[in-house]
């Protein structure tokens, strides 16, 4: 069986430091059938010096003005060419060189991968896995739980991969996964730390926007009385994890 494309896709704006990291280790991934694909938002803080340092490495890239986070993720989308879809964004990092080796080994293929997330510092040290685990077997159900997978550690087929719905300023991944978990035929949980997460993005910037937007979001799927039950549950395992780890 022939390997699918897989379309990595890294948006970037004023993070040079961290961009040059992303683009190294995912320089060294060693699956075969790959395509990188880099989207600056107009950046002017030398973040355009290091793509240009590093052009060989992106099969495309571009850099202009955007509506945010969500719409130059729409934008990666549209420039890829791959059957899946793998953001990887400045700072982020694929977990090892080989991640990927194994993923598509079987006779047929899955319309969403999912695996762990490995939390880092901001100098790279390791933190430990994600507060939150995926569970052995994930459905779009799950998600009334809180996400339960990393947007960065969820591989979607062009399939079931709708764009970013940019009335969300700080969840439409959230909605992006549950929407691709709607549409999945067959979801594969791949057992493997998928990659690894620097802590202190838009998210953890924006914690109670954030929050309130995963709140419209979950009615829309699940109903409001379903909501609010899962609020009992999750609200106060988010407190006490706040309080004593300090970190989302």
């Amino acid at each position: 069986m022939q390997r699918p494309k897989i379309s990595i896709i890294t948006v970037v704006f004023n993070d040079a430091e961290n961009l040059e990291s992303t683009i190294s280790t995912i320089q060294q991934l060693t699956y075969s059938n790959l395509e990188y694909v880099i989207v600056d938002g107009g950046s002017t803080d030398g973040t355009l010096d290091v793509i240009r340092q590093n052009e060989t490495v992106p099969d495309r890239w571009i850099s202009e003005p955007d509506k945010g986070l969500y719409d130059a993720m729409n934008k990666g989308m549209e420039l890829a060419t791959g059957d899946y879809f793998w953001f990887v964004n400045a700072g982020d990092e694929p977990a090892s060189p080989d991640v990927l080796d194994n993923l598509f080994e079987k006779d047929t293929l899955a319309d969403v991968y999912y695996g762990e997330t490995l939390m880092i510092h901001s100098d790279g040290r390791e933190i430990g896995l994600r507060r939150l685990s995926p569970p052995e077997k994930l459905n779009w159900r799950h998600f009334r739980h809180g996400m339960l997978v990393s947007h960065q550690a969820f591989i979607a087929s062009r399939k079931v991969a709708g764009k970013y719905d940019l009335r969300y300023k700080f969840s439409a991944d959230f909605d992006w996964c549950l929407q691709a978990l709607h549409g999945a035929s067959e979801i594969r949980n791949t057992h493997k730390v998928l990659c690894r997460f620097r802590e202190g993005g838009l998210t953890r910037q924006n914690i109670v926007p954030g929050l309130k937007e995963r709140f419209r979001i979950m009615v829309r799927n699940y109903g409001l009385v379903s909501t609010i039950l899962s609020h009992f549950v999750i609200a106060p395992r988010f407190f006490w994890f706040w309080v004593v780890n300090k970190r989302f």
